[in-house]
């Protein structure tokens, strides 16, 4: 059976009547003194939250015994979420509140209030909603550097996996560096894949190291049933970081983009282009149209070929290097446009065409909307 990936978001739909009713982070290397789990928990709990969401629907489903009036319905969703400031912030998934006509946050005093959207980024999968209660009740997270973390490392998530409030489980870093595709279509780069039992409901919730800082934001999981099969995901604390203030400041955020179509250099692609051993870098298989990589003359695949029964576009460009940063992979590329331009940025493209290293300027521009539904 197919293994599929999924957004970890608990979806409860109530039937009644006969009708269907992520602050300055501080090094992850930093020597920070390793909590006991349980005063671990006990400092934790306080800065998540209990999201339940009523979606935008509606739709119509049929009344028991009476097909002629359909009844109107919301579909109602549960998340969790993390303290963000003291100015009443949360973090969570995009996928827990995109489609909300009503936001309701409980915290685990029993504390609970309406909330609005603040931000939304499809293309991370992350969104700020804001509360109105005492600062007092507001408890911030703090959030560590991803970018220092090994697999290996013990990992904690606390959420609200279906419906159950504030669980908490463990487990490892399981690998770093993950791609996934967001809702949009675009790759979330540098993703924590953790072997933490992460469910629906987890969704939206913070991913702790064993000092207790965030590490990531819970967000996808693959399964065959959609349900914990040691195989989740979370949204780098280090993407968090960047995209948080934006979504606060400007309620969206901005990625730049290329566009291309095209994937990892593989020894496949190797022996058909008859290319040096050590080559690594993304070949480009299509241009964009209009795109900065069309406007910079890159160029795209130009022939096809087989090997092993195998088909393969060949013959576009490869791209090796990015302001002189070695590129790898397609993951690398994302990672490294995520973290490090802005649209309107200029950047030098190292590139191999036809056997030779050439330089190649090119414009980057602000990604299209793509659907996110």
């Amino acid at each position: 059976m197919r293994k599929i990936l999924f957004a970890v978001m608990a979806l409860a739909l109530a039937f009644s009547a006969g009708a269907v009713l992520v602050q300055k982070s501080e090094p992850a290397a930093a020597q920070e003194a390793t909590l006991d789990l349980p005063d671990l928990y006990e400092q934790a709990r306080q800065s998540v939250v209990y999201i339940e969401v009523v979606g935008s629907g509606p739709t119509t489903v049929s009344m028991p015994n009476d097909e002629n009036h359909p009844d109107e319905f919301f579909s109602r969703g549960l998340g969790s979420g993390f303290v963000w400031d003291t100015e009443g912030h949360i973090v969570t998934n995009y996928h827990v509140v995109g489609d909300a006509k009503r936001i309701d946050v409980t915290f685990f005093d029993g504390t609970f209030a309406r909330a609005e959207v603040v931000g939304l980024d499809p293309d991370s999968d992350l969104a700020v909603i804001k509360v109105d209660v005492p600062a007092e009740k507001l408890v911030p997270v703090v959030v560590a550097d991803s970018g220092s973390l090994e697999v290996g490392e013990p990992v904690i998530a606390i959420g609200n996996p279906f419906g159950q409030t504030w669980t908490m489980t463990t487990g490892i870093i399981s690998a770093l560096g993950r791609a996934n595709s967001s809702l949009t279509g675009f790759s979330i780069p540098d993703m924590i894949q953790t072997d933490a039992a992460i469910n629906p409901g987890n969704s939206g919730g913070p991913l702790f190291d064993a000092a207790g800082r965030v590490v990531g934001v819970n967000t996808q999981i693959i399964s065959e049933s959609r349900a914990n099969s040691g195989v989740g995901f979370a949204v780098p604390s280090n993407t968090v970081q960047r995209v948080v203030p934006e979504l606060i400041e400007d309620g969206d955020v901005a990625y730049t983009w290329i566009g291309i179509q095209g994937g990892s250099v593989t020894l496949d692609i190797i022996d058909l282009m008859n290319l040096n051993p050590d080559v690594r870098g993304v070949l480009i298989s299509n241009v964009i149209d209009g795109g900065p990589a069309s406007d910079a003359d890159l160029q795209g695949a130009d022939s096809r070929a087989e090997i092993d029964g195998l088909a393969y576009r060949i013959g576009g460009d490869i791209i090796t290097a990015i302001n002189g940063t070695p590129i790898n992979t397609l993951e690398a590329l994302v990672s490294y446009l995520a973290a490090n331009t802005q649209p309107g940025d200029n950047v030098e493209l190292t590139i191999i065409r036809d056997g030779e290293t050439l330089t190649i300027p090119v414009l980057l521009e602000e990604r299209p909307e793509r659907s996110s539904r």
